[in-house]
Protein backbone atom coordinates (compact mmCIF):
# COMPACT_ATOMS: atom_id res chain seq x y z
CA UNK A 1 0.00 0.00 0.00
CA UNK A 2 1.54 3.21 -1.43
CA UNK A 3 1.70 5.75 2.13
CA UNK A 4 1.77 9.75 2.25
CA UNK A 5 5.15 9.33 2.77
CA UNK A 6 6.12 7.28 -0.19
CA UNK A 7 4.01 9.98 -2.05
CA UNK A 8 5.79 12.63 -0.89
CA UNK A 9 9.14 11.40 -1.76
CA UNK A 10 7.69 10.91 -5.02
CA UNK A 11 6.53 14.53 -5.41
CA UNK A 12 9.92 15.68 -4.63
CA UNK A 13 11.81 13.55 -6.96
CA UNK A 14 9.13 14.49 -9.70
CA UNK A 15 10.00 18.22 -9.13
CA UNK A 16 12.83 17.37 -9.82
CA UNK A 17 12.53 15.37 -13.00
CA UNK A 18 9.67 17.69 -14.61
CA UNK A 19 10.93 21.04 -13.64
CA UNK A 20 11.26 22.41 -16.98
CA UNK A 21 8.56 19.89 -18.15
CA UNK A 22 5.78 20.36 -21.25
CA UNK A 23 2.22 20.99 -19.85
CA UNK A 24 1.90 17.47 -21.80
CA UNK A 25 4.99 15.84 -19.87
CA UNK A 26 3.55 16.60 -16.78
CA UNK A 27 -0.02 15.11 -17.86
CA UNK A 28 1.10 12.06 -19.26
CA UNK A 29 3.10 11.03 -16.34
CA UNK A 30 0.68 12.04 -14.07
CA UNK A 31 -1.92 9.86 -15.78
CA UNK A 32 0.82 7.38 -16.22
CA UNK A 33 1.98 7.68 -12.28
CA UNK A 34 -1.71 7.94 -10.70
CA UNK A 35 -4.36 6.21 -13.11
CA UNK A 36 -7.91 7.24 -12.57
CA UNK A 37 -6.20 7.78 -8.68
CA UNK A 38 -6.31 11.88 -9.34
CA UNK A 39 -9.06 14.78 -10.26
CA UNK A 40 -8.36 17.79 -12.20
CA UNK A 41 -9.80 21.13 -10.99
CA UNK A 42 -11.31 23.93 -12.55
CA UNK A 43 -13.56 26.55 -11.83
CA UNK A 44 -15.15 26.77 -15.44
CA UNK A 45 -12.92 30.47 -16.80
CA UNK A 46 -12.01 27.96 -19.24
CA UNK A 47 -11.45 24.52 -20.59
CA UNK A 48 -7.98 24.85 -21.35
CA UNK A 49 -6.72 22.28 -18.66
CA UNK A 50 -8.95 20.04 -18.90
CA UNK A 51 -8.62 20.15 -22.58
CA UNK A 52 -4.90 19.66 -22.19
CA UNK A 53 -5.53 16.36 -19.71
CA UNK A 54 -7.87 15.15 -22.54
CA UNK A 55 -5.21 14.61 -24.54
CA UNK A 56 -3.16 11.87 -22.87
CA UNK A 57 -6.32 10.50 -21.12
CA UNK A 58 -9.81 11.09 -22.62
CA UNK A 59 -11.76 9.94 -19.44
CA UNK A 60 -10.87 11.10 -15.77
CA UNK A 61 -12.37 13.20 -12.72
CA UNK A 62 -13.07 17.04 -12.80
CA UNK A 63 -13.07 18.75 -9.71
CA UNK A 64 -15.72 22.40 -9.54
CA UNK A 65 -16.89 23.63 -6.22
CA UNK A 66 -20.42 23.88 -6.30
CA UNK A 67 -20.49 27.11 -3.55
CA UNK A 68 -23.95 27.59 -4.54
CA UNK A 69 -22.68 31.71 -5.73
CA UNK A 70 -21.87 31.16 -8.73
CA UNK A 71 -22.80 33.24 -12.36
CA UNK A 72 -25.44 31.30 -14.24
CA UNK A 73 -22.18 31.56 -17.19
CA UNK A 74 -20.33 29.72 -15.50
CA UNK A 75 -22.68 26.43 -14.63
CA UNK A 76 -23.32 26.41 -18.28
CA UNK A 77 -19.86 26.52 -18.95
CA UNK A 78 -19.52 23.33 -16.70
CA UNK A 79 -22.09 21.60 -17.94
CA UNK A 80 -20.64 22.30 -21.52
CA UNK A 81 -17.94 20.74 -20.83
CA UNK A 82 -19.41 17.51 -20.24
CA UNK A 83 -21.10 17.67 -23.79
CA UNK A 84 -17.44 18.37 -25.61
CA UNK A 85 -15.34 16.16 -23.06
CA UNK A 86 -17.85 13.38 -22.49
CA UNK A 87 -15.51 11.23 -20.66
CA UNK A 88 -14.92 13.86 -18.34
CA UNK A 89 -17.01 12.72 -14.63
CA UNK A 90 -17.98 16.28 -13.01
CA UNK A 91 -17.66 16.37 -9.36
CA UNK A 92 -19.30 18.57 -7.81
CA UNK A 93 -17.90 19.28 -4.62
CA UNK A 94 -20.40 21.05 -2.26
CA UNK A 95 -20.29 22.56 1.24
CA UNK A 96 -22.10 20.87 3.91
CA UNK A 97 -24.72 23.37 4.65
CA UNK A 98 -26.77 25.09 1.68
CA UNK A 99 -26.78 28.80 1.60
CA UNK A 100 -29.90 29.23 3.22
CA UNK A 101 -28.50 27.02 6.02
CA UNK A 102 -25.15 29.32 6.37
CA UNK A 103 -27.35 32.55 5.91
CA UNK A 104 -29.59 31.12 8.94
CA UNK A 105 -26.36 30.54 11.19
CA UNK A 106 -23.96 33.38 10.06
CA UNK A 107 -26.90 35.95 9.00
CA UNK A 108 -27.06 36.58 5.48
CA UNK A 109 -24.38 37.61 3.03
CA UNK A 110 -21.51 36.27 4.90
CA UNK A 111 -19.12 37.27 1.94
CA UNK A 112 -19.55 40.71 2.79
CA UNK A 113 -18.51 40.53 6.36
CA UNK A 114 -16.25 37.71 6.47
CA UNK A 115 -15.05 36.87 3.35
CA UNK A 116 -12.53 34.70 4.39
CA UNK A 117 -14.87 32.33 6.58
CA UNK A 118 -17.16 31.84 3.79
CA UNK A 119 -14.35 30.66 1.14
CA UNK A 120 -13.54 28.22 4.17
CA UNK A 121 -16.70 26.60 4.37
CA UNK A 122 -18.10 26.82 0.75
CA UNK A 123 -14.25 26.15 -0.99
CA UNK A 124 -11.98 24.97 1.76
CA UNK A 125 -13.65 22.88 3.05
CA UNK A 126 -15.48 20.79 0.45
CA UNK A 127 -12.01 20.58 -1.43
CA UNK A 128 -10.40 19.21 1.34
CA UNK A 129 -12.92 16.51 1.57
CA UNK A 130 -13.32 15.55 -2.02
CA UNK A 131 -8.99 15.55 -2.40
CA UNK A 132 -9.32 13.07 0.42
CA UNK A 133 -10.64 10.47 -2.41
CA UNK A 134 -7.40 10.84 -4.96
CA UNK A 135 -3.69 10.31 -4.57
CA UNK A 136 -2.76 13.40 -6.51
CA UNK A 137 -5.11 16.77 -7.87
CA UNK A 138 -3.91 18.74 -11.32
CA UNK A 139 -4.86 22.50 -11.02
CA UNK A 140 -4.38 25.80 -13.57
CA UNK A 141 -2.11 27.75 -11.34
CA UNK A 142 0.21 29.83 -13.38
CA UNK A 143 2.89 31.94 -11.95
CA UNK A 144 2.06 35.33 -13.70
CA UNK A 145 -1.42 34.62 -12.32
CA UNK A 146 -0.11 36.65 -8.65
CA UNK A 147 2.55 37.60 -6.63
CA UNK A 148 1.83 34.97 -4.10
CA UNK A 149 2.14 32.01 -7.20
CA UNK A 150 5.48 33.29 -9.08
CA UNK A 151 7.48 30.54 -7.66
CA UNK A 152 4.33 27.37 -8.20
CA UNK A 153 6.76 24.66 -9.28
CA UNK A 154 5.27 21.66 -11.77
CA UNK A 155 5.36 19.19 -9.26
CA UNK A 156 4.75 19.73 -5.48
CA UNK A 157 3.77 17.99 -2.45
CA UNK A 158 0.88 19.42 -1.47
CA UNK A 159 1.19 19.87 2.82
CA UNK A 160 -2.12 21.42 3.35
CA UNK A 161 -4.40 18.71 1.45
CA UNK A 162 -2.29 15.62 1.76
CA UNK A 163 -1.68 14.49 -1.30
CA UNK A 164 0.34 14.91 -4.92
CA UNK A 165 -0.06 18.26 -6.76
CA UNK A 166 1.00 18.81 -10.54
CA UNK A 167 0.34 22.34 -11.92
CA UNK A 168 1.50 22.06 -15.70
CA UNK A 169 0.80 24.58 -17.08
CA UNK A 170 2.53 26.88 -14.31
CA UNK A 171 5.21 28.63 -16.90
CA UNK A 172 2.64 29.92 -19.36
CA UNK A 173 2.64 33.48 -20.18
CA UNK A 174 -0.46 35.14 -20.53
CA UNK A 175 0.69 35.65 -24.39
CA UNK A 176 0.82 31.23 -24.35
CA UNK A 177 -2.87 31.00 -22.24
CA UNK A 178 -4.75 32.78 -25.00
CA UNK A 179 -2.14 31.29 -28.23
CA UNK A 180 -3.89 27.85 -27.09
CA UNK A 181 -7.13 28.69 -26.22
CA UNK A 182 -7.38 30.67 -29.43
CA UNK A 183 -5.61 28.01 -31.86
CA UNK A 184 -7.43 25.29 -30.24
CA UNK A 185 -11.32 26.54 -30.10
CA UNK A 186 -11.73 25.85 -26.16
CA UNK A 187 -14.26 26.74 -24.25
CA UNK A 188 -14.43 29.68 -22.18
CA UNK A 189 -16.95 31.33 -19.75
CA UNK A 190 -18.48 34.02 -21.46
CA UNK A 191 -17.74 36.30 -18.48
CA UNK A 192 -14.34 36.67 -19.88
CA UNK A 193 -15.36 38.63 -22.88
CA UNK A 194 -17.39 41.20 -21.37
CA UNK A 195 -14.39 42.29 -19.06
CA UNK A 196 -14.76 39.51 -16.30
CA UNK A 197 -10.85 38.10 -16.26
CA UNK A 198 -10.56 36.09 -12.82
CA UNK A 199 -13.88 34.00 -12.54
CA UNK A 200 -15.41 33.49 -8.43
CA UNK A 201 -18.31 33.68 -6.98
CA UNK A 202 -20.61 35.88 -8.47
CA UNK A 203 -21.22 38.46 -4.73
CA UNK A 204 -17.25 38.54 -5.13
CA UNK A 205 -16.00 39.21 -8.46
CA UNK A 206 -16.35 42.31 -10.42
CA UNK A 207 -15.55 43.39 -14.12
CA UNK A 208 -11.62 44.58 -14.74
CA UNK A 209 -10.66 47.42 -15.59
CA UNK A 210 -8.73 48.13 -18.98
CA UNK A 211 -4.80 48.03 -17.97
CA UNK A 212 -5.62 46.35 -14.20
CA UNK A 213 -4.35 42.81 -12.62
CA UNK A 214 -6.65 40.15 -13.86
CA UNK A 215 -7.47 39.12 -9.84
CA UNK A 216 -8.38 43.06 -8.99
CA UNK A 217 -11.52 41.90 -10.17
CA UNK A 218 -11.85 39.38 -7.15
CA UNK A 219 -12.51 40.53 -3.96
CA UNK A 220 -12.38 44.28 -4.86
CA UNK A 221 -12.07 46.47 -2.41
CA UNK A 222 -10.64 44.15 0.37
CA UNK A 223 -6.96 43.16 1.40
CA UNK A 224 -7.60 39.59 0.43
CA UNK A 225 -6.04 38.32 -2.57
CA UNK A 226 -6.69 34.15 -2.20
CA UNK A 227 -9.84 32.30 -1.33
CA UNK A 228 -7.29 29.57 0.56
CA UNK A 229 -7.03 27.15 -2.20
CA UNK A 230 -3.73 27.42 -3.26
CA UNK A 231 -2.42 28.67 -0.02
Amino acid sequence: MTTATDHRALAERASADLADATAEEALRWTAETFGDDFIVASNMQDAVLIDLAAKVKPDFDVLFLETGYHFAETIGTRDAVEAVYPGVRIVNAQAEQSVAEQDAQYGEKLHDRDATLCCNLRKVVPLRKTLANYSAWVTGVRRVDAPTRANTPIVTWDERNGLVKINPIAPWTDEEFDGYLRDHGILQNPLVSVGYLSIGCAPCTAKVLPGQDPRSGRWAGQSKTECGLHG
